[in-house]
């Protein structure tokens, strides 16, 4: 079973892929186009040109996941355009992507913050 946790590494691809394609071709994409290794285990996602489904590709040290989500009905309504954007997805947005949602209007709690522990001073005697 796939499962995404926040510290997984998620890249968005700002084109749209031709989705005839498959595990092989997908990731010599990754390789040639966007210069990162699929096997590392980052979370690659695309969409294609009428932005009517996803195309996840991800390898979890056994084997790769090739995972397609064609919207029943509509399609999209956000993808990002710029790289700054598409570096700015967390595992949460990518929920929201899947639900045909808008991950930047949702307007969501931090995942997690750094707790920083506060000295106790020992009782008075």
């Amino acid at each position: 079973m796939l499962s995404l946790t926040p510290t997984m590494p998620l890249l968005l691809a700002i084109k749209p892929l031709d989705f005839r394609k498959g595990v092989d071709a997908i990731s010599a994409v990754c390789q040639q186009q966007l210069q990162l290794d699929p096997f590392s285990g980052t979370v690659f996602i695309f969409t294609n040109k009428n932005q009517s489904a996803i195309k996840i590709l991800i390898y979890d040290g056994t084997g790769f996941w090739l995972c397609l989500k064609r919207f029943s009905s509509g399609k999209l309504k956000w993808w990002p355009t710029t790289l700054e954007d598409a570096q700015q997805v967390r595992s949460i947005d990518l929920q929201i992507l899947l639900n045909q949602g808008h991950p930047v209007q949702a307007q969501l709690s931090e995942e997690w913050r750094k707790v920083t522990p506060k000295k106790i001073k020992p009782p008075c005697e």
